[in-house]
C-alpha cells in the first residue's frame, strides 16, 4: 500500500486548494468559504519519484457537537491513518489559539509534523514565517497552494518521512466497477456506503445536504471490487441558492458520466419527485447502467408499501429495464441484492457481442416485423454489428432507415435486450444507409449517344405538330 499523508488545519486554510494542487485534479470542493470540505476525500500525488496517497479533510474548528463534531471525528480517523501530517495554517490570520489547540493533539499521536504556511502570496514571507516559528516545528515552509508555489518543495520534504513502499496497483482510486450513488438529500446515500463498509467512512446527518464532495471509496464484496462513489444530494434548481451547492450538483453529475453502473436511492416515505426522474434522465443520457434502489422500506405497513409500489410502476415504466431493488441502509436488508443488481447491469453494460450474432438476432426480428412502408417501399435492413459498449451500441446498415418509426426502434431494442438478457443497461441503436456507388457521377454520352438523343427529339417535335 502507498504511504498516506494528510492535510490537517483550520476551516478555509485552504487544504482543499492544496490536495487539488497535490493531485493535479479538481476533485476537491474549494470556495471562498469555511467548512466546505466535511468528509475524508482521498487521492495520489504522483509529482516526486514516489507516489503516496492525500488525505483532505475537513476543518477543525474546535466544537465537538452537529456537523462540526463529526467532521472532527473523520479528521481524527484520518490523522490515525496518516504517516505523515502536514498542518495547514493561514499566513493572513496569524497564530491563532485554534491553531496551538490543534498543533497539540497533533504532537499527541506521535506522527511527523510539517507546517505549511498557506497563502503567503501578497504577505512578507520572512515575517510570517518568523510568526509560526513559535511553534517549534523545524520545517515550516511557504506555500501559496491558489498559484502552485511551493507545491514541489513539500513533495520533496514529505518523501523523506515517508516509508518507501510500492503499490502493485497503481490506479488507486479506480479499482473495480465504479457505481455512482446519487438521489435527493437525506436518501440515505452515506448511510448505504457505511453499511457496506462496515464502519463509519462517511457523515450521516439528519440534516440534509451533509456530504458536498464526491466521496470514493473502495470496496470488496463477494470476491468482487467496487469503487462507490458518494454524492451530493440534488435539490430542484430553483430551491438551489448557495453557489457551494450548485458546484456540489455540477460534482454529482460529473460522478454520473464517470461510473459505470448509477444507483439512484429514492426515499420510499416520500413522493417519488421529478428531481429522481431527473436524475434517472441523465444517468440514461450517459448511457450508464441503472440500478434502482428504494430505500427506508423497513417500518412501512403495508398499504403504504402497495402504494409506493404502485406509483414505482406508473411513472418508472419508460425504465422498466433497470431493476428496482428495497433496501433498508439503516439496518442492512435487500443490501445483497442490490449488489448483485449493480454487478448484472455491469456484466449487461459491458457484454462483448459478435457481429455474426447481431446480424442474425436482426434477421430473426425483421422477419417477424416488418418496418412500416415508407412511400411503397419498406426499409431495408441488411446487417448488424457492434459500435462499443457502456452502453451496448449496435449499428444497422440499410436502406431508407432514416425513415424508420421510433416505435420499431424500440421493437428491436426490446428485441436484442431479450435476444442477450441485457437487464439494467440502456441500448444505442444507430442506423445507417448504405451509400449510392452513384452519387455525385455524371453519365457523359457518347458523340453517337447524342446523336440518337437529338434524332429523338426531333421526332418527337414532328408528332406534336
Amino acid at each position: 500500500m502507498l504511504p498516506v499523508v494528510a492535510l490537517v488545519g483550520r476551516p478555509n486554510v485552504g487544504k482543499s486548494t492544496l490536495y487539488n494542487a497535490l493531485t493535479r485534479s479538481r476533485d476537491a470542493l474549494v470556495a471562498d468559504m469555511p467548512g466546505v470540505t466535511r468528509d475524508r476525500h482521498y487521492g495520489v500525488c504522483r509529482l516526486g519519484p514516489r507516489p503516496f496517497v492525500v488525505v483532505d479533510t475537513g476543518g477543525l474548528s474546535g466544537s465537538d457537537e452537529g456537523i462540526e463534531g463529526l467532521t472532527a471525528t473523520q479528521v481524527r480517523l484520518a490523522i490515525e491513518e496518516a504517516h505523515l501530517l502536514v498542518f495547514v495554517v493561514d499566513a493572513r490570520d496569524g497564530v491563532l489559539p485554534q491553531d496551538a489547540t490543534i498543533l497539540t493533539e497533533l504532537r499527541r499521536s506521535g506522527k511527523p509534523v510539517i507546517v505549511v504556511v498557506n497563502k503567503t502570496d501578497g504577505v512578507d514571507e520572512p515575517t510570517a514565517l518568523g510568526e509560526f516559528a513559535s511553534f517549534g516545528i523545524a520545517e515550516t515552509l511557504p506555500m501559496s497552494a491558489a498559484h502552485n508555489r511551493g507545491v514541489d518543495v513539500l513533495v520533496e520534504r514529505a518523501l523523506t518521512h515517508l516509508p518507501d513502499e510500492r503499490d502493485d496497483d497503481p490506479g488507486l482510486a479506480d479499482q473495480g466497477i465504479r457505481v455512482a450513488i446519487v438521489g435527493r438529500p437525506n436518501a440515505g446515500k452515506s448511510t448505504l456506503i457505511n453499511r457496506l463498509l462496515g464502519e463509519e467512512r462517511l457523515i450521516v446527518s439528519d440534516v440534509a445536504g451533509t456530504t458536498r464532495d464526491p466521496i470514493r471509496v473502495p470496496l470488496e464484496r463477494d470476491g468482487k471490487r467496487f469503487t462507490l462513489i458518494d454524492t451530493a444530494g440534488v435539490r430542484r434548481r430553483a430551491r438551489v441558492e448557495e453557489a457551494v451547492e450548485k458546484f456540489s450538483v455540477i460534482k454529482t453529475l460529473q460522478s454520473i458520466a464517470a461510473s459505470q453502473v448509477t444507483v439512484v436511492m429514492i426515499d420510499a416515505r416520500e413522493n417519488l419527485a421529478d428531481q429522481d426522474l431527473t436524475l434517472i434522465g441523465g444517468a440514461m443520457e450517459e448511457g450508464r447502467a441503472l440500478v434502482i434502489a428504494v430505500n427506508k422500506w423497513d417500518g412501512m405497513d403495508k398499504y403504504a408499501r402497495d402504494q409506493c409500489m404502485a406509483a414505482l410502476g406508473r411513472r418508472l415504466a419508460f425504465v422498466e429495464w433497470a431493476k428496482t431493488v428495497f433496501i433498508s441502509a439503516l439496518h442492512g436488508s435487500g443490501l445483497s441484492e442490490l449488489m448483485k443488481a449493480v454487478v448484472r447491469a455491469h456484466a449487461a453494460a459491458t457484454k462483448v457481442i459478435t457481429s455474426s450474432d447481431l446480424t442474425r438476432t436482426l434477421e430473426k426480428a425483421y422477419e417477424a416485423y416488418q418496418p412500416p412502408l415508407v412511400r411503397g417501399h419498406a426499409p431495408k435492413l441488411r446487417y448488424a454489428h457492434p459500435g462499443g459498449n457502456n452502453p451496448p451500441t449496435i449499428i444497422i446498415h440499410g436502406s431508407r432507415t432514416k425513415h424508420i418509426a421510433p416505435a420499431y426502434r424500440r421493437y428491436l431494442e426490446g428485441f436484442f435486450r431479450k435476444r442477450y438478457k441485457l437487464e439494467g443497461t440502456p441500448i444505442r441503436i444507430d442506423f445507417r444507409d448504405g451509400e449510392n456507388p452513384y452519387a455525385g457521377k455524371k453519365n457523359v454520352l457518347s458523340d453517337s449517344q447524342q446523336q440518337k438523343r437529338q434524332r429523338m427529339i426531333r421526332n418527337a417535335k414532328r408528332r406534336e405538330k
